[in-house]
């Protein structure tokens, strides 16, 4: 089993920035990559970005230029900066392990818990 727990989040004001993190224990052999999904109300959850061991790390378009995502290989925790935010950012946010492999991040279901965004003025 892997556990993935989350922190951060919070309420902002469109413009301003916030940073997730994740950490990852537990049985996390086989675990080559780490992805961060968000669900909106009414709306299905969607990827918004993934980060690969010795591979690429990929963004949502529209979430490009605005969200960084990183890890710490030595606290098996990745994060998510998100800067410019703005309302339709708002979403709970919750991080995956998975595997990376022909080109494609496949999720597998180790979930967090998940965390509130919410950005409104």
């Amino acid at each position: 089993q892997v556990q993935l727990v989350e922190s951060g989040g919070g309420l902002v004001q469109p413009g301003e920035s916030l940073r997730l993190s994740c950490a990852a224990s537990g049985s996390i052999f086989g675990i080559n990559a780490m992805g961060w999904y968000r669900q909106a109300p009414g709306k299905e959850r969607e990827l918004v970005a993934t980060i690969t061991i010795g591979g690429p790390t990929k963004y949502a378009d529209s979430v490009k230029g605005r969200f960084t995502l990183s890890r710490d290989n030595a606290k098996n925790t990745v994060s998510l900066q998100m800067n410019s935010l703005a309302p339709e950012d708002t979403a709970v946010y919750y991080c995956n392990a998975g595997t990376y492999w022909g080109g494609t991040y496949r999720p597998l279901d180790y979930w967090g818990q998940g965390t509130q965004v919410t950005v409104s003025s």
